[in-house]
């Protein structure tokens, strides 16, 4: 899966490795034997996308090779007959001259630990949210963009009797549509309109369904 899907596009697909051809024709047993069922469709039993942290990878790998790369020019200049850098003098000096209850000592080992943290929530957490896992045979993952779902929802919302334009919101485990509908009843639009979204909804194959609800309204009057 690749970070450049995040502008929105067609479904994200990621391949496994093939069973082997010995698991595949195994026959017919217990359950202990055959191991555990495939998830069923809307389960939730398929993992998340993994985010693969180009940016905040690329941004702490500059900052630590320009750090270590000047240290140890500096350090290489000195074992060369050379005099310490001023920025390397100074530093030796503060880091002498200050206690641990120093104001800036405080703050450097604050702002060093909140970024600590930063770094631990990226590679704890899949990061991912705008990607929606879909149910995909064995062997193959897909997904699609939340924005996509959202048109393809929106697209099937305005051709129900009655809606004369729809919004729709996916998020991970919740789909919003609002739409106006300027003629039949209101009640009518709407268990229309539930029923077509609820079936598209059926179609993306999401692997974990999401809550569907639905808001319908009259046109405002000017």
């Amino acid at each position: 899966m690749s970070d450049e899907a995040a502008g929105g596009g067609p479904p994200t697909l990621e391949k496994r490795p093939a069973a082997p051809a010995d698991a595949a024709a195994d026959p017919a047993g217990p359950d202990e034997e055959r191991g555990p069922k495939a998830p069923r469709a809307g389960s939730g039993r398929r993992g998340r996308f993994w985010s693969e942290r180009r940016l905040p990878a690329l941004l702490l790998a500059l900052v630590l090779a320009f750090a270590t790369g000047a240290l140890l020019y500096d350090l290489a200049a000195v074992r060369a007959g050379h005099e310490a850098r001023a920025w390397r003098r100074e530093l030796a000096e503060q880091l002498a001259g200050r206690s641990l209850s120093d104001g800036w000592v405080l703050g450097t080992a604050v702002a060093v630990a909140l970024l600590g943290l930063w770094l631990l929530l990226l590679a704890l957490t899949p990061g991912t949210r705008w990607l929606l896992t879909m149910r995909g045979a064995p062997g193959l993952r897909a997904g699609i963009d939340r924005r996509t779902a959202a048109a393809v929802l929106r697209g099937q919302a305005v051709q129900v009797p009655g809606v004369r334009s729809a919004k729709v919101t996916v998020r991970r485990r919740s789909v919003r549509a609002r739409a106006v509908a300027h003629f039949r009843e209101l009640d009518a639009v709407r268990a229309d309109l539930r029923g077509v979204l609820a079936d598209t909804v059926a179609d993306l194959g999401l692997a974990r369904a999401p809550r569907l609800s639905v808001h319908v309204r009259r046109p405002d009057r000017h």
